[in-house]
């Protein structure tokens, strides 16, 4: 992914964040891959959560790509500036995290199921980074919609910092916050590496290798 301005690996204060503006970005009506709305209203039964793992082109991809995904958006959530444009956000000065919004069909799929993509499709411990993307826009996060969410979210990591450390990986850094305001990202980043979009495009997303325990974050919770 290219890199514009220069990015901070310490989170800004609100005090210091860019002011942002009132205006939203316009978001378009359908998910280039999978049909259904980028924005809500959502299927009837849907329910919603949002990832941070990095570049959010190559995590948004990881997502749609899931059985029981009813459409992803990618945007920016847990900083402070109001409707940051992208540019904004690789100042570090917005405090954003690159993130992806999942519409799933729990009929179809489970929370956990989810987590699992989430914990195997990047590594957790590195902090302010991911690869070779640095600042605080690739921090690692779960933004949880709801208690139970929350529950089985900490229960996972949980589960899954036990299999890292057997693998000789160190803690893992992974933010787990309520979901605040997600604000989308410009039109030409959803669905980025998309066939009619980039067919041979590139994101360099990658996961440690360790395999995530299905089924833990259910039972623990």
């Amino acid at each position: 992914m290219a890199l514009f301005g220069f990015h901070k690996t310490q989170m800004v204060t609100a005090e210091e964040a860019l002011p942002g503006r009132a205006a939203s970005m316009p978001v378009r009506d359908h998910h280039e891959v999978l049909g259904g709305p980028l924005g809500p209203p959502y299927p009837e039964g849907s329910q919603v959560t949002e990832f941070a793992l990095g570049c959010f082109w190559g995590a948004e991809r990881k997502f749609w790509q899931t059985p029981g995904v009813l459409t992803t958006a990618v945007g920016y959530e847990g900083g402070f500036t109001p409707n940051p444009t992208y540019e904004e956000v690789c100042t570090g000065r917005t405090g954003h995290s690159e993130t992806v919004r999942v519409v799933f069909d729990p009929a179809r799929i489970t929370y956990e199921d989810l987590l699992k993509v989430f914990w195997e499709s990047h590594d957790p411990t590195q902090g302010m980074r991911q690869g070779n993307d640095l600042g605080t826009q690739y921090r690692s996060a779960i933004f949880y919609q709801d208690r139970e969410q929350e529950v089985a979210a900490r229960a996972s990591l949980a589960a899954y910092q036990r299999r890292l450390a057997e693998a000789g990986y160190g803690p893992i850094t992974t933010e787990l916050l309520p979901a605040g305001e997600f604000y989308f990202a410009e039109d030409y980043h959803q669905q980025y590496l998309s066939d009619t979009k980039n067919p041979n495009g590139y994101c360099g997303l990658g996961g440690t290798g360790v395999a995530c325990p299905m089924g833990v974050a259910r039972a623990d919770g």
